[in-house]
């Protein structure tokens, strides 16, 4: 997907932060819209439709997290959060609101560069999903047969447990975006199961000996600590 083809939105009140923001956006030949606030911002993710939203939480207006849960009430845009609050907790509580991603300031260039490539790659794979009706997802050497409920990597079927399976079924319905501890353990085990995050590294633990070339180094599933985990995205097969 080209980069023009996207609308990003910038929610930023901190002016050099924001001057730093909309000129990288323009050296990459981005579409975009900026807000200095929380109640603009909701105006023009209404009226403009933003494809990504690159969201400060600190605003003078309107909390951030108020915000996401808002625009989560009736827009499915990715909202990549932007903000110094770097506890585990706000990242979780930002996550959990429906937020896509958290990047720490201060931010690199080209790490945000790269959240947004991760984030337009996903926007192209869920919109060709939607074109195609999909029933086979593809990421590099994995492989899920939806219709069969079968996995295979480097083309031969793999054996999963029906936990595993879930697991997998769930990240590749989200690649890109870190789902947390919480939202997994929720939409995998139900909402009655108590979030047992021990039990969850346990049975990712068991799922990447199964699908990593090297599970004390994984480059399919991505930890995120005190959070939760993420699907890395791969173009090829290796």
């Amino acid at each position: 997907m080209k980069a023009n083809a996207i609308c990003i939105m910038i929610v930023e009140d901190d002016p050099a932060v924001r001057n730093l923001m909309t000129t990288t956006m323009e050296t990459q030949h981005y579409r975009f819209c900026s807000a200095r606030t929380g109640e603009e911002a909701l105006a023009k993710a209404v009226s403009q439709k933003p494809d990504i939203i690159l969201l400060d939480l600190g605003l003078p207006d309107i909390d951030g997290i108020a915000i996401i849960k808002k625009i989560r009430s009736w827009s499915g845009a990715p909202i990549i959060v932007i903000s110094a609050r770097s506890e585990d907790q706000d990242k979780i509580e930002a996550l959990d609101a429906g937020a896509d991603d958290y990047l720490t300031k201060p931010f690199s260039v080209d790490e945000l560069l790269a959240r947004l490539r991760a984030t337009v790659r996903r926007i192209g794979e869920s919109r060709k999903a939607k074109d195609q009706d999909q029933a086979v997802f593809v990421n590099g050497d994995l492989k899920i047969d939806y219709a069969a409920g079968t996995v295979y990597l480097r083309g031969k079927e793999l054996h999963v447990t029906p936990i595993e399976y879930k697991l997998l079924v769930l990240f590749s319905h989200n690649p890109g975006k870190v789902l947390t501890h919480t939202f997994i353990t929720k939409e995998v085990w139900g909402s009655n199961w108590e979030g047992d995050v021990a039990s969850l590294r346990v049975y990712m633990a068991t799922l990447r000996k199964k699908i990593e070339k090297d599970p004390a180094s994984p480059q399919v599933i991505q930890t995120h600590v005190g959070v939760g985990y993420r699907m890395m995205q791969s173009n090829t097969s290796t």
